[in-house]
């Protein structure tokens, strides 16, 4: 028989872990997969944080653990794949929304800042993607992967914003994206990316505090930014059943930036 559409959005019996879950987007996130009925797992690199997150999850009746660990270093990565499966069993859907940006001309960008966005933002998706999909996805013939990329992934920005590592690795994670999917699909493990325009959040203050909000809410048709709403709906439909037919593509959230900009 057909499902209905809540019977298909509905996430009850599926566990969840977000990486850079303690905070911003990643907590949004979270938040949308456990009001869905989605067990989560959160984790960040400070334990602080996390308490506080999973706490707040909790208070919506949401089941919120956490593991702190740092997305950027391998024998962290392979802890908390460890440690979830432990504790939470097989993972059904897995976020990976753990990173960093760094802003500098290219011409004096420090190597070091580049080799740091590379391994958080690419590599640190990689491997835990790997010690997922190899050790609960695949033997059990199912998965959602759910990388979080941007819309500074599919191209270059204004000359104000000097951001070449942080596009360039986001470019990266989109055809990472596209290529897990089409070599994970022959075990039901979809595999898509979000493309968040800006959202306020401790990683974009710099630029806000700089540029302005009514500057930044100009370049989108819609003159606003993102909000603690806009990634709620994305995350679901590539969570949840509603999206089983959908496999690496890219959406941009991003009230249509890059259709303005021609990415």
């Amino acid at each position: 028989m057909t499902r209905t559409v809540s019977q298909l959005f509905d996430l009850k019996g599926r566990t969840a872990l977000v990486t850079g879950g303690s905070r911003g987007l990643g907590l949004q996130m979270a938040h949308a997969l456990g009001e869905a009925g989605a067990r989560i797992m959160l984790t960040s690199r400070k334990a602080g944080d996390l308490e506080e997150a999973a706490a707040q999850l909790q208070a919506a009746g949401i089941d919120a653990r956490w593991i702190a660990a740092d997305c950027g270093k391998e024998e962290d990565i392979r802890r908390l794949a460890d440690e979830t499966l432990q504790r939470m069993g097989d993972v059904d859907i897995l976020v990976n929304n753990a990173g960093a940006a760094w802003g500098a001309p290219a011409e004096d960008h420090p190597v070091e800042a580049w080799d740091k966005l590379m391994n958080l933002n690419v590599r640190g998706y990689f491997i835990l993607s790997q010690q997922i999909g190899k050790r609960s996805m695949i033997p059990r013939k199912y998965g959602r992967i759910i990388n979080i990329a941007s819309i500074a992934g599919l191209g270059g920005n204004p000359p104000e914003l000097k951001t070449l590592a942080y596009n360039t690795s986001k470019g990266a994670v989109i055809n990472f994206t596209r290529a897990l999917g089409c070599e994970w699909g022959q075990y039901n493990i979809t595999v898509n990316a979000v493309c968040p325009g800006f959202f306020p959040s401790k990683m974009t203050q710099a630029t806000l505090d700089r540029l302005g909000e009514d500057q930044l809410a100009a370049h989108s048709p819609l003159r606003r930014l993102g909000d603690d709403e806009d990634l709620k709906g994305v995350t679901l439909l590539f969570a949840s059943d509603a999206g089983k037919h959908i496999t690496g593509q890219w959406l941009a959230v991003d009230g249509g930036v890059s259709v303005v900009t021609g990415g």
